[in-house]
């Protein structure tokens, strides 16, 4: 069974690059949400098995989503989506328990190599 994945990003045009992406390489998008808050009840009602995080997003940043779904499932497999120059944020989220992260623009296989690592 293919792995399910939670594409979290305030732009739907980013959503749609990462959905390809995952979907030619033979992964299930599990859902799709456009904040943070969105993002931890998706996360609650689908249980993916990966989560890919963009950073900066309204109501509810990358992450503090980051945070309440590990606050709900200490396992999650959240990946981190940010652009140039977010050094700082990066760090913070993978200290809030992020798996990797994934500078954009994407490249598709950088984002693959990130999926299969995380998914181990």
């Amino acid at each position: 069974m293919p792995a399910k994945i939670l594409i979290v990003d305030d732009a739907a045009f980013m959503r749609m690059m990462i959905k390809e992406i995952i979907s030619k390489n033979g992964y299930e998008v599990a859902g799709e949400a456009s904040d943070g808050a969105q993002a931890v009840q998706k996360y609650k009602d689908c249980h993916p098995d990966l989560v890919t995080m963009d950073i900066t997003m309204p109501e509810m940043d990358g992450i503090q989503a980051l945070r309440e779904i590990r606050k709900f499932d200490p396992g999650a497999k959240i990946i981190m989506c940010s652009a140039m120059g977010q050094q700082a944020m990066v760090i913070d989220a993978i200290q809030a328990g992020a798996k990797d992260f994934v500078v954009k623009p994407f490249q598709a296989d950088r984002v693959i190599e990130a999926i299969k690592k995380t998914l181990g």
